[in-house]
C-alpha cells in the first residue's frame, strides 16, 4: 500500500492535483509487480479541458518546488483530454472523466494496490 510520506514525488504530485481540485485521485502502486515501466501511477481527473490543463501545470509546479522534479516528458496538453506526464518512477495521468473511464487504466494490473485520496472540496 502507498504509503503517506514514503515517496515525496508522489505527495508532491498529489499536492498539486489537490490545488487544482483534481477529482478521484488515486496512487498505483506498482512496486510490486515486475516489468512495469513505473513504479506508481497517479491518476486523476478534471471537469474540463482548461481544469485538466491547470491540473497538469500545478502538478509540474509541485513537483518542481517540493522535489526539484522535472518531467522527462509530457503529452496531451494541446488538447487537454488526456494529459500524461513522466516522472520516470512516477507517471501522472490526468483526464477528463469519460477518457478516464474508456481506458480504466488504474484497473491494468490486478495485482496493483490502489489508494483513493479524498477529494478536497
Amino acid at each position: 500500500m502507498y504509503h503517506k510520506g514514503t515517496h515525496k514525488l508522489v505527495d508532491s504530485i498529489v499536492d498539486g492535483l489537490q490545488d487544482k481540485k483534481g477529482r478521484n485521485i488515486v496512487v498505483v502502486d506498482l512496486s510490486g509487480i515486475e516489468d512495469t515501466i513505473c513504479t506508481y501511477f497517479v491518476i486523476a481527473h478534471g471537469g474540463s479541458p482548461s481544469q485538466v490543463h491547470a491540473l497538469a501545470m500545478s502538478v509540474g509546479d509541485k513537483a518542481r518546488e517540493l522535489c526539484s522534479a522535472r518531467p522527462l516528458a509530457v503529452d496531451g496538453l494541446r488538447n487537454s483530454v488526456w494529459v500524461a506526464m513522466d516522472y520516470a518512477e512516477v507517471i501522472v495521468h490526468i483526464f477528463l472523466p469519460e477518457e478516464r473511464a474508456f481506458y480504466n487504466i488504474e484497473h491494468l494490473w490486478a495485482d496493483a494496490e490502489l489508494t483513493e485520496i479524498p477529494d478536497l472540496d
